[in-house]
């Protein structure tokens, strides 16, 4: 019975992926440097899976960027406007292809959106009607011959290529993309065969199938894996499900002509018992017993009782042991995290941890002596049930408490909006989505003062001058609504976790989100509650400084509880909630203090919608009526904005309506206003500000090229309810990129309202 991962995280214990990737693009060092760093971070995840008895090493889930543009890069499916031809391409090209190019000849990023309902962002591959595809990268044979030579049993890995085409999208005019399927087939066939004679097993992604999926691509898997096996020749084929249940696709699934079938049993229990009534041929059954997307201790006993059901009906060569998905969505390893809570700490495991509990299943399932391992599991589970840390009876009381008319505001968005007339904003107004580049300085001054080097009166007087830089550029920039810059925040979600009771934190907990960008999500182990104010001080200083107004700036319930690990004891709905009313007593504060524009972003709205539909309704009821719980205490003449980014808006409109801000932000700039499609077809009732400028290249937009974007959405959103802003927070920018390129989004707003007025 073999055990294997899905995949592991890339950045290493101490984010030296994430330190290299950025000096190499500051010039600071070269390619064969950067190379050598991914090589040694490579033989040591190998090697610590290995260790914890791990038997498959998976070769080909590390990236640079992310695995997704590297199946494009692999495949040659690189837009025209980056000057490649025949696909042949170098690693500075694939940097372009993820980050855009700065500069007289710049050039915009890909696409990026969410990876299915995670926090983790991919490269969304651009495809044209005409599009050839070759072999053009060997990295992964390169990563396979490293870890063959270094003695281990190998499988590759990469996405597979119903996946690869449905996450994609057209470069230009529609299509259905998957008619590409035909001349793909034969480049995966080329690259099969040479891995075939390398290794052991090959591992095909298709998280698709966790999706709705209609008949006509259902049918598509058979035949596209009976091609992939017969060129395998003696290697075996894996296809990895993953993100939840197979639901209708599961006869597809179960009758694949491949070797063995990867499900997610976590999300997917309900599987188990039809798989196993209903497996083809020889098929194994991959189980993934051990949750990949959080960071608490399984529970053995539930996942040996799993694995021996499956052994009772294929026997011991038929099952492999696994985690749910890949690891890439937990921390690296538990035991770094010295400072944490260790009661809280011994109901936690990460990677390293995870990789240990797949053993201890197969080895508990095989009839191993582990009876000393699974007894502390039982031990640790049970306490943390019982633990009083983890209950409090008074949050529970003011839920129970709540009546319908703290889920509404006074009165509908029309009347607002006239009484919000008399803020004074101009036509097209202008501001950004909140923070300010976190300099070294900044970071170290958080820093210093969170280890206790800093003392208080130090660091607040550093944060008071940075707040005031902030206002100062932006009056000089022109900016109509500021923000104070955020310098006083690491993280959007973890900040306001340090000030929630039911929160604690890591020290090392980072787990990567997009590119060289990691973030160090809270975790959610109790019920919250907000002790008291967090935010009100910082806003009014700033507020002091100006007579402009000054954004209150929050992040909403759903992000909160999607950017965090969330405790598994309960629904997700319940936590929720018990965010929002922390979140609601803050909006409160703030506009008791004078503030009059409140900004509750909600960037993971969509990103926490259920795979199938026939669990969105439900989710998006409750995930509304948070969002209006934390913002509906205010008056009329407070106004409420929101923020999303980085996500598909066609199947939640309803609800993004339903929200009742009186303003939501959103990324538009590299579709180029393609979204606004979904805001037309709709007629979104609230104002709206599409993102002119995507924050997450270096380049500088035109303002002329800004003033196109808004021009066409003009086309979709009467200009009085028309805002211009950014796609996103500024802090990974440095200052001589953001203040240039906020001076010409100024510009754009000004040559709009000069052609309008």
């Amino acid at each position: 019975m073999l055990t294997h991962t899905l995949g592991y995280p890339r950045m290493g214990s101490n984010r030296e992926l994430k330190k290299k990737l950025e000096s190499y693009w500051r010039g600071e060092s070269g390619r064969d440097d950067l190379s050598l760093t991914a090589r040694k971070l490579r033989v040591q995840h190998w090697e610590d899976q290995k260790k914890a008895g791990v038997d498959l090493l998976p070769v080909g889930d590390f990236s640079y960027y992310d695995h997704m543009l590297d199946n494009a890069f692999r495949f040659g499916v690189i837009p025209e406007r980056y000057g490649v031809h025949n696909g042949k391409a170098s690693i500075d090209d694939y940097f372009r292809m993820a980050r855009g190019e700065a500069g007289e000849n710049g050039v915009a990023a890909m696409e990026m959106t969410k990876w299915f309902d995670t926090n983790y962002h991919y490269i969304v591959p651009e495809f044209s009607r005409a599009q050839e595809f070759v072999l053009a990268d060997d990295s992964l044979l390169q990563q396979v011959d490293e870890a063959v030579l270094l003695g281990h049993r190998v499988k590759a890995v990469l996405p597979g290529p119903l996946t690869f085409l449905l996450l994609g999208k057209c470069a230009d005019q529609e299509f259905d993309r998957l008619d590409l399927l035909e001349r793909l087939l034969p480049v995966y066939v080329e690259l099969i065969e040479k891995l075939a004679a390398k290794c052991e097993w090959i591992q095909f992604d298709e998280p698709v199938l966790a999706l709705d999926l209609d008949e006509n691509v259902r049918k598509l898997f058979g035949p596209v894996y009976r091609t992939f096996k017969d060129a395998a020749a003696g290697c075996k084929i894996m296809v990895a499900s993953y993100f939840g249940g197979l639901g209708s696709n599961l006869e597809t699934a179960a009758s694949l002509p491949v070797d063995a079938l990867h499900v997610d049993l976590v999300r997917g229990a309900q599987d188990l018992e039809p798989l196993l009534a209903k497996l083809g041929g020889n098929l194994s059954l991959s189980l993934g017993v051990v949750d990949g997307r959080n960071i608490w201790r399984a529970d053995l006993d539930k996942a040996v009782a799993a694995v021996n059901s499956a052994l009772t009906v294929l026997g011991e060569d038929r099952v492999l042991v696994a985690p749910s998905c890949s690891l890439l969505h937990v921390p690296f390893d538990l035991e770094l995290e010295a400072k944490l809570d260790a009661e809280i700490k011994s109901w936690m495991a990460f990677a390293r941890q995870k990789c240990a509990e797949i053993r201890t299943v197969a080895d508990a399932a095989a009839g191993k002596d582990v009876e000393e391992v699974l007894t502390e599991n039982r031990s640790i589970l049970e306490a943390r049930k019982s633990s009083p840390r983890v209950n409090n009876p008074k949050v529970a009381e003011r839920l129970g408490a709540l009546k319908a008319e703290d889920y509404r505001r006074k009165s509908v968005y029309e009347q607002r909006a006239e009484i919000q007339r008399g803020l004074g904003f101009p036509v097209l107004p202008t501001t950004t989505i909140g923070s300010f580049p976190q300099t070294p300085e900044v970071r170290s001054t958080r820093s210093g003062f969170k280890n206790g080097r800093i003392e208080r009166a130090d660091y607040e007087s550093f944060m008071r001058n940075y707040i005031e830089d902030c206002i100062r550029k932006q009056e000089e920039i022109g900016l109509d609504v500021l923000v104070h810059g955020e310098p006083e925040r690491n993280d959007m979600v973890e900040y306001f976790g340090e000030n929630f009771d039911g929160y604690c934190f890591t020290s090392n907990g980072w787990v990567q989100s997009y590119g060289s960008r990691c973030v160090k999500p809270p975790v959610i182990f109790g019920d919250v509650s907000r002790p008291g104010p967090i935010t009100v001080d910082w806003i009014n200083y700033a507020r002091s400084l100006s007579d402009r107004e000054v954004k209150g700036m929050l992040t909403g319930p759903v992000t909160i509880l999607c950017w965090s690990f969330v405790r598994n004891d309960q629904p997700r709905s319940e936590t929720c909630r018990q965010i929002a009313l922390a979140v609601r007593d803050e909006v409160a504060d703030l506009e008791k203090s004078g503030v009059k524009v409140i900004q509750i972003d909600e960037p993971a709205l969509r990103e926490g919608l259920p795979l199938r539909k026939a669990e969105q309704a439900e989710y998006l009821k409750w995930a509304e009526e948070c969002f209006r719980l934390s913002s509906s205490c205010v008056g009329d003449a407070t106004q409420i904005h929101t923020h999303m980014c980085y996500c598909e808006f066609d199947e939640i409109m309803n609800s993004i309506a339903a929200l009742d801000a009186d303003v939501i932000s959103i990324e538009a700039s590299r579709s180029r206003m393609e979204l606004l499609g979904s805001f037309r077809q709709f007629s979104y009732p609230n104002e709206v500000g599409p993102g002119v400028y995507d924050i997450h290249s270096p380049a500088i937009p035109a303002a002329d090229d800004m003033a196109g974007l808004l021009e066409k959405a003009l086309e979709v959103i009467p200009a009085e309810r028309l805002w211009v802003n950014p796609d996103c927070g500024l802090k990974t920018r440095k200052w001589d990129e953001v203040v240039p390129a906020l001076k010409n989004m100024v510009q754009a707003a000004e040559s709009v309202r000069r052609k309008i007025q």
